[in-house]
């Protein structure tokens, strides 16, 4: 059957981890349509959050730029990963020695989530993030909600914990 689009939610990181080896690979010059190419993620990530100056969007600046004195009020966060892996929040100075590059990690200011949500097991965080697409416009498309009782959000995060994971809000309009 001849594929002509491919919606790619994959991320390297994640298949090199649990040492999944597709029949493809991605850096192929494949005859298909990407909705959402592999290289995408590279260009998009956590590297781009240290340039957006918004009230919306938390202080974020590369670690290669220096360390604040109060880290307890920081995360440190790997510029290529995800799903919450290698962040350390509230990182000490001895997190920030250890690492040997600091080009390839940011350090972002704290986000305290409030319990907001009543759940039949506590009160719980959420953290909506906005997918948006840019067509003739910049539109905000549909969301993802996450939540948990944790330091962090997501499922991974708050495993031993009920009412946590993440859900979606659409946007009408």
């Amino acid at each position: 059957m001849p594929i002509e689009r491919i919606y790619n939610r994959a991320i390297v990181d994640e298949l090199v981890r649990r040492q999944i080896e597709p029949n493809f690979d991605f850096r192929d010059d494949l005859d298909v349509e990407w909705a959402g190419h592999p290289n995408w993620y590279f260009r998009i990530s956590k590297f781009s959050i240290p340039f957006l100056k918004h009230r919306s969007v938390p202080r974020t600046r590369f670690l290669s730029e220096g360390v604040p004195d109060d880290l307890e009020n920081w995360v440190l966060k790997p510029l290529y990963s995800f799903a919450g892996l290698g962040v350390v929040i509230g990182p000490t100075k001895d997190d920030i020695a250890r690492i040997t590059d600091r080009s390839q990690y940011i350090l972002q200011e704290r986000v305290n989530f409030a319990p907001v949500i009543e759940t039949p097991h506590g009160a719980t965080k959420a953290e909506i993030r906005v997918m948006y697409v840019w067509l003739d416009e910049l539109r905000a498309l549909t969301t993802i909600i996450r939540m948990g009782r944790g330091k962090m959000m997501g499922v991974d995060h708050n495993r031993d914990l009920e009412w946590v994971g993440a859900s979606a809000g659409f946007i009408v309009g």
